[in-house]
């Protein structure tokens, strides 16, 4: 299935939902409201879904004027990257948060933006770095940041839609009625949850295998991968916590470590990906530590920020 018509799926999906939640809540004039809701929704989060996720998350662009020499340096192996995948160059920022992390966002590869957060640069050596950002560039090669900003901001708001439900439910005074709007409360962020999964674990596979032909060694993304889920299920990411649609941009889902694939996960068990990308590499073992955060990352903890 190509990225237009699986976009065009998602959202129309999701778009459903919301209409439905509006005839729950209010009947056919509900609905009506609730899709033209949907639809300025849709056309502002085309524009604008990557500007809200960077703003949500308070990132800082890294530019040639950067007075940080490692974040210049974390700056010029994203773009160098891109040129060796044939892109145009990403805007790159970094986010300044504990937790190892990183995404990618953008309507397509002209408008796209990567992030990693000051955790992942403290933590990860420089291979391992460029193993990671290769990953997000692989979502934006492929055109999976439009389908992850578009579908996060919509499930979001699909919560928000759900939880007014039960300000605005005509009918709580009743048994029924007030069994109508749990299940409003419930069910509709759990379907836009699981629109959401519908690709979201073939997705990270295919940017971690693509991600690792750009960089060049897959073994440089498995080893990242294992320091990051380690350090996510050690640190919280209270931004991540708050938005929860949002969880499912990022290389390792932030709300919690992953033990196993199934339904109700919006990534891979981090184990069967790194099985994979050792798979890729002849069955070598993770590449070692190099030059890039090995001794910040014992000097500060690798949680703090590469501006001290």
């Amino acid at each position: 299935m190509n990225a237009t018509l699986r976009t065009f799926m998602l959202i129309a999906a999701i778009t459903a939902l919301f209409g439905l939640i509006g005839l729950l809540i209010g009947g056919p004039k509900g609905m009506v409201i609730a899709l033209g809701f949907a639809a300025v929704m849709n056309f502002f989060s085309y524009w604008n879904a990557d500007k809200i996720v960077l703003r949500m998350y308070k990132a800082e662009e890294v530019s040639p004027d950067t007075p940080n020499p490692r974040l210049r340096r974390y700056a010029e192996g994203v773009i160098g990257l891109a040129g060796r995948a044939g892109m145009p160059p990403p805007k790159v920022y970094v986010i300044d948060n504990a937790q190892p992390n990183a995404f990618a966002t953008g309507r397509n590869p002209e408008n796209a933006a990567v992030a990693a957060t000051s955790g992942l640069l403290n933590l990860l050596t420089e291979e391992e770095v460029l193993g990671v950002m290769a990953h997000e560039l692989a979502h934006v090669r492929n055109r999976d940041t439009l389908t992850m900003t578009i579908t996060a901001t919509l499930a979001g708001a699909i919560t928000a839609l759900a939880n007014f439900a039960f300000f605005f439910s005509g009918n709580r005074q009743n048994a029924g009625g007030a069994l109508q709007t749990l299940a409003i409360m419930i069910l509709a962020p759990l379907a836009a949850s699981l629109v959401q999964m519908a690709i979201s674990r073939t997705r990270e596979y295919e940017a971690d295998k693509i991600g690792a032909e750009i960089c060049g060694n897959p073994l440089w993304l498995a080893s990242a991968l294992a320091k990051i889920s380690n350090g996510v299920a050690r640190i919280p990411n209270a931004t991540a916590e708050r938005n929860p649609a949002s969880g499912q941009m990022m290389i390792i889902n932030p709300l919690n470590g992953q033990g196993a694939d199934n339904l109700f996960s919006t990534h891979p068990a981090t184990q069967n990906r790194i099985d994979r990308l050792v798979a890729m590499n002849g069955g070598g073992s993770p590449a070692s530590p190099g030059p890039w955060g090995g001794e910040v990352a014992k000097a500060e903890g690798g949680v703090r920020g590469p501006w001290g």
